[in-house]
């Protein structure tokens, strides 16, 4: 696999709208109507033909959906051990102003990992695509930003260093499992940081008594160390997410209060960006970007129906180059169409729309998919 040509003009974030029939079988097998083997067989069906899809409209990054996945973040610590659940300390948003409460993950004991997290999908998709299979994971920010150092408790992290190295470790053991079953390209999928790029949310983050300059710091190290694991053939890309829950969000502000530090610092080789929306702010701060970085633009929306114009696509990637060259640049939805197994508000067909709509415009600007 040729990964110096990673990230593809064309790319998608990841997660992808669950089918009916696989919504059914999850719904069987906890009902105890359908077995776990038949399930399984559902989920290897139902994989295998989001795999030809993609690859239908025209990409070459495959993902199998998340269809193994029970929301972006949530498998990674369901598959650990010592972790349970807590209310989180931010909040989603909708358009009509409405709050939402949800729950993340909290170190009730020494955190372990007994068995790979990721290996096994990636195992199966590698199996099923004749493209580049691509494994994504959260980065451990997910772990701590939610509810601050109230993360773990303190009889079993008395300091919060020992929380992270026991973190790092388990993050290298897993990128280094996939390095071994032959992942050449990950994505890591990060929101605190680009949390951190909204006034009102540096402000909790103040009150909570850290400062958001030293929390970026801290995540950007974090992010570092773990990807001391990889070996030098893995391209691994970053994508900032202000939050989707159901077309919901939890963050807006562009990129400027993280982008000098974030753009040169972080060890990726390439970062996907959210802009389908003003909330993303401009490109501006893609002039931070270290030349040795290449920036996926998200320009269409996996939150809405509504299908982007392809001129107007065109005009942004051009505006976009003011500041990163052409050559670096490629485009995708802003986020993934499913990263809970709800789903956003549209449909199969509307989301296959938009994928071959990225497709379409890479091969016109760049003149390749």
């Amino acid at each position: 696999m040729d990964t110096q040509n990673l990230p593809f003009r064309a790319e998608h974030v990841g997660s992808l709208l669950r089918p009916r029939a696989l919504k059914q079988a999850s719904d069987d097998f906890k009902q105890g109507t359908l077995t776990e083997t038949e399930f399984h067989a559902t989920q290897e069906q139902e994989i295998a033909r989001v795999v030809k899809l993609q690859e239908s409209v025209g990409l070459r990054s495959i993902t199998d959906g998340e269809f193994c996945r029970s929301s972006w973040f949530g498998f990674f610590f369901e598959r650990l051990l010592g972790l349970s659940l807590k209310p989180s300390l931010f909040r989603f948003h909708d358009e009509h102003g409405h709050d939402y409460e949800w729950h993340t993950c909290y170190a009730s004991e020494k955190m372990r990992r007994e068995h790979p997290i990721c290996t096994a999908e990636f195992n199966r998709l590698q199996r099923l695509t004749h493209e580049t299979p691509k494994a994504n994971m959260p980065s451990p920010s997910a772990f701590h930003f939610f509810r601050g150092d109230q993360c773990r408790d303190p009889a079993v992290y008395p300091d919060i260093e020992e929380w992270w190295d026991d973190l790092e470790k388990i993050y290298q053991a897993e990128i280094k499992a996939l390095a071994k079953a032959g992942c050449r390209y990950l994505q890591m999928d990060e929101v605190p940081l680009a949390m951190l790029c909204d006034s009102d949310v540096r402000q909790q983050v103040a009150d909570m008594g850290r400062d958001p300059d030293d929390l970026t710091r801290r995540y950007i190290t974090s992010i570092n160390n773990v990807l001391e694991a990889r070996p030098a053939e893995m391209t691994v890309g970053m994508h900032l997410c202000r939050g989707n829950f159901r077309s919901r969000w939890m963050a807006q502000g562009g990129y400027e209060p993280v982008a000098e530090y974030l753009f040169s610092s972080l060890n990726v080789d390439a970062f996907f960006l959210e802009y389908d929306t003003p909330r993303a702010g401009d490109f501006a701060p893609l002039r931070f970007m270290a030349s040795d970085k290449k920036v996926v633009l998200g320009l269409v929306s996996s939150k809405i129906a509504e299908l982007e114009d392809k001129n107007a696509l065109k005009h942004r990637i051009d505006q976009a180059t003011a500041h990163v060259p052409l050559e670096r640049l490629s485009i995708s939805p802003q986020c993934g169409f499913a990263s809970v197994a709800g789903g956003n508000s549209l449909s199969e067909e509307e989301q296959m729309r938009k994928l071959a709509l990225v497709v379409d415009v890479a091969r016109e600007v760049w003149g390749e998919s």
